[in-house]
């Protein structure tokens, strides 16, 4: 059955045979768990928009010759990663927090070229099996999850080199049907929600490690599949009577560790098998997009930055000069997150296999915003809203009818505000700056798609600082020795000292 709507893809959830543990329990049906559910609605709004706002959230695909959801669609233009971005935004807006499909959408745009890559040096047929698995993920409109991050265990090491073997993925058995694979990969956005998930490598690797570099896609409820559900700030809140307290009462994010145990992946559904040297090329072209698809955190900026101006109208200080300062810095620090990252999907290019990639520089200057503006937009999100914040007694006292009529009394912000709406607000800035949905905007800010020294380390190789010190030598008319080098990371090397893992 094709997936249209958001409440079809919440039902395409239903009865799969997903081994999921939370709170040490396991659970019988993830999609009517309170705790879980949120998450899932976050991704079938992904479905309700490419309903409402086609032109924005679908495009037309040239391997199926339809429209399709643009989470699924392999950028033929500039435009495309543009739409991208807006569409990310937009999202963002709607949700309040990660709707989980944008490391889907990455890892597939960089499986395009990756694929075609290998297969021009070795002959191999993984580009064609990739693109079979794009028409038939396109056609029924189901979700990708994408599961790079491995536990890493000893980050001194390599992963053929580390004391339990399983601490990277790895491939343990091989036979005429396909191949077996063995252990975990951490941190997965939305894998419970998805259909399909793709498993890479983590790593640049090297020819000790070729039973590591494997790519491949299987079914979310494969067979060998534990998943270990992670907390969240505050998660259980959306177990408790009410809506006030949860901040945000329909939407979260969802991370979950993935127990990998023999799992099966077929001959087709194989794209990269021992090509150890591609490893490195998917790795840095996959983090290329997802850097900038950081652009989806100004969506929850809005929304934050929305949730403070609020707040100052219902405490009666809308006009005030230092709050109106803090929320255009607010605006500033969220506007130049979006510009970094739009501007790397305008200034993008053609790859050999006819997917486009943004650029690299502009993407790493995005999400290395993105590690930190976020973290300034909600301390003066903090600020505007004040201590009651942290201190508001609990929906339960407020729905309480001896304490209630109290909270309603002293609890009062301007005239004619209604009490109740002061508080919720309140709770969605908690939500958002230390609660549940503070997960997707700080803390996975800061982690995603790599930590603040990965995005350095790029920019640091992209400067091009000889470059830019022949511009200066030049007009201040100085003469010496000094020549460009004929790469700039040839110059990177030289000056910058780095180890293969720091990323």
């Amino acid at each position: 059955m094709v997936i249209r709507t958001g409440e079809e893809y919440i039902e395409s959830l239903r009865g799969k045979n997903l081994k999921v543990y939370l709170f040490g329990e396991l659970i019988k049906e993830p999609v009517d768990h309170p705790l879980i559910r949120p998450s899932i609605n976050a991704v079938a709004e992904t479905y309700d928009l490419a309903v409402r706002e086609e032109e924005l959230a679908t495009a037309h695909s040239s391997i199926t010759g339809q429209r399709v959801n643009r989470f699924l669609h392999i950028a033929e233009s500039a435009q495309d990663l543009v739409l991208q971005n807006k569409m990310q935004r937009k999202m963002g807006q709607n949700t309040g927090t990660c709707f989980q499909r944008c490391v889907g959408m990455d890892a597939l745009n960089s499986l395009h070229s990756v694929t075609f890559e290998i297969d021009e040096k070795y002959g191999t047929n993984y580009h064609q099996k990739f693109l079979d698995f794009i028409k038939m993920v396109q056609t029924e409109n189901v979700v990708i999850g994408g599961a790079m991050t491995d536990p890493k265990g000893d980050r001194s090491k390599g992963p053929a080199e580390q004391d339990d073997p399983d601490m990277f993925v790895r491939v343990v058995k091989k036979d005429d049907k396909g191949i077996y694979i063995t252990g975990a990969k951490a941190h997965q956005t939305g894998c419970i929600n998805s259909h399909w998930i793709i498993i890479m490598p983590t790593m640049r690797l090297t020819e000790n490690d070729k039973e590591y570099a494997i790519v491949g896609v299987i079914p979310a409820d494969a067979e060998g599949i534990t998943y270990i559900y992670g907390r969240q700030s505050c998660d259980t809140r959306s177990m408790e009577e009410g809506d006030i307290d949860s901040g945000n009462s329909k939407f979260s994010g969802q991370e979950a560790m993935m127990i990998l145990d023999n799992v099966f992946i077929p001959w087709d559904k194989v794209f990269m098998n021992g090509e150890y040297e591609f490893a490195s090329m998917l790795v840095e072209r996959f983090t290329c997009y997802h850097r900038r698809s950081y652009v989806c955190k100004t969506g929850l900026g809005d929304v934050l930055i929305g949730a403070a101006a609020t707040v100052a109208d219902y405490n009666g200080i809308p006009t005030v000069s230092h709050i109106k300062d803090k929320l255009v810095e607010m605006t500033h620090l969220n506007e130049s997150i979006y510009a970094a990252g739009i501007a790397s999907s305008y200034q993008s290019h053609k790859m050999k296999s006819g997917v486009w990639m943004n650029d690299d520089m502009l993407a790493n200057v995005c999400k290395h915003n993105v590690t930190r503006f976020p973290y300034e937009i909600g301390r003066l999100a903090q600020d505007i809203a004040g201590g009651l914040l942290v201190t508001m007694p609990s929906e339960k006292d407020f729905r309480n009818p001896e304490t209630g009529p109290l909270l309603r009394k002293y609890l009062v912000g301007r005239k004619g505000v209604d009490v109740e709406n002061r508080m919720r607000i309140f709770r969605l800035i908690e939500n958002m700056t230390m609660g549940r949905n503070a997960v997707g905007y700080l803390t996975e800010s800061m982690h995603g798609a790599g930590s603040p020294q990965a995005q350095r380390i790029h920019i640091a190789r992209q400067m091009q600082l000889g470059y830019k010190m022949n511009l200066a030598k030049n007009l201040a008319n100085v003469k010496d020795d000094f020549i460009e080098p004929a790469e700039p990371s040839d110059y990177f090397k030289r000056v910058f000292k780095t180890n293969n893992n720091e990323e």
